[in-house]
């Protein structure tokens, strides 16, 4: 249930590059689905939500993207699971059967109304991880201070550059 719980708080860590929120950003790709969650959800073996257990022994977070630092995540699950253990949290409300389909949901059904949104940008990412005092004291405020000063700069960074599309489309107003 930790992870459930701190789901948009991690996003931050788990995704932590600008281009890793065109990743979550609702809707399909050219081929017809991005196989990745962008809404806090457990099933059984189905691959739209954002915790997979296709085992009973086993679960798949499908949250991390390929720029995670693979010793940050491996802490940050650690973190989210004993912290999950230690306040009870559950996934009663998060769960779906296996047959949900959660890309074929349309937004603002009912069914989906009580599932928090993933952060759909690096800055919600870094609000969301700063905002969480109980992630802070599991990681540590060093490490968290750290990582948000450093994204942030990086963030930073992205925002002072004009891109080509921006050149392209607004260079004329």
């Amino acid at each position: 249930g930790g992870i459930i719980a701190k789901a948009t708080s991690i996003t931050a860590l788990t995704n932590p590059t600008v281009n890793s929120y065109k990743r979550l950003a609702p809707g399909t790709t050219d081929s017809g689905a991005t196989w990745a969650p962008n809404r806090v959800s457990v099933s059984g073996n189905n691959r739209t939500h954002m915790v997979r257990v296709p085992a009973p022994d086993r679960f798949e977070l499908r949250l991390a993207d390929g720029a995670v630092n693979p010793y940050i995540l491996q802490a940050t699950v650690l973190a989210c699971g004993l912290w999950g253990l230690e306040n009870k949290a559950t996934v009663e409300n998060h769960f779906f059967e296996p047959t949900v389909n959660m890309y074929l949901i349309p937004e603002g059904a009912p069914e989906i109304a009580h599932l928090p949104r993933l952060p759909s940008t690096l800055q919600d990412a870094l609000r969301a991880l700063e905002a969480d005092a109980g992630l802070r004291a599991f990681l540590g405020a060093g490490f968290i201070d750290s990582f948000l000063k450093m994204k942030t700069e990086e963030l930073q960074d992205f925002l002072r550059c004009v891109s080509p599309w921006e050149l392209e489309r607004t260079l004329d107003c």
